[in-house]
């Protein structure tokens, strides 16, 4: 594709597709909330294909949230595609028994190390946007930004205890993205909150059959 092209497409999906309460919903921002929907039920099925599909997301999204004057967000979008790939990898690799990658729970390391790197992280980040960025709500910006890239490092690696942090970005999300009438992307992740929890269950599940003794009932 020619850089022309490239712009007209560009151009295509950031065209008005509707509005919701005078305010304007583009395609990019309709296409990344059906990728985003499609990505979090793979990742709760233990899917591999949830990787391509997230980094597709990612690439929408981050034009969105550039646009929205969330740039922590907009950046979690760069990372989130570094991550991807590693995600998928890692997925895809075999283990060291030559098997799939098992679900698996925290270490206490690897639990404290998690919520040292969110509170630190969050607060730096946090100083980040607030002096030198014009983002209008830099704390909870941040907060998004630092919880969603431990979350998909754990989801990386087949932790259960990423869809607790996915539960909690999704929890800080809502109201932000109420907040800057991105209504789509807010239901968005009103429905990500529930198949969170039934990615947790699911999850659970997958540990408890791993570890349970040859032959036994599930």
């Amino acid at each position: 594709m020619t850089a022309r092209g490239a712009r007209e497409t560009l151009r295509a999906v950031d065209a008005v597709a509707f509005a919701v309460a005078g305010t304007p919903v583009t395609w990019i921002e309709l296409w990344g909330d059906a990728t985003g929907l499609v990505c979090v039920y793979l990742v709760a099925r233990a899917n591999v294909w949830n990787w391509p599909v997230g980094i597709a997301n990612t690439v929408l999204f981050f034009f969105l949230f550039a646009r929205a004057r969330l740039y922590g967000d907009a950046l979690l979008q760069v990372v989130f595609t570094a991550l991807g790939v590693y995600g998928w990898w890692q997925w895809t690799r075999p283990d060291a028994a030559g098997g799939e990658l098992p679900v698996r729970r925290a270490s206490a390391a690897e639990s404290l190390a998690m919520g040292l790197v969110s509170l630190a992280g969050t607060a730096f980040a946090a100083l980040v946007l607030a002096r030198h960025t014009d983002s209008p709500v830099p704390v909870w910006d941040a907060s998004v930004l630092v919880l969603s890239l431990v979350a998909t490092w754990a989801q990386a690696v087949k932790l259960c205890e990423s869809w607790w942090l996915w539960i909690a970005v999704d929890v800080i999300s809502l109201p932000l993205y109420v907040a800057r009438g991105l209504y789509p992307t807010a239901l968005l992740y009103a429905l990500f909150l529930g198949l969170c929890v039934l990615g947790l269950r699911e999850w659970q599940r997958i540990f408890r059959e791993q570890d349970a003794p040859a032959g036994a009932a599930p």
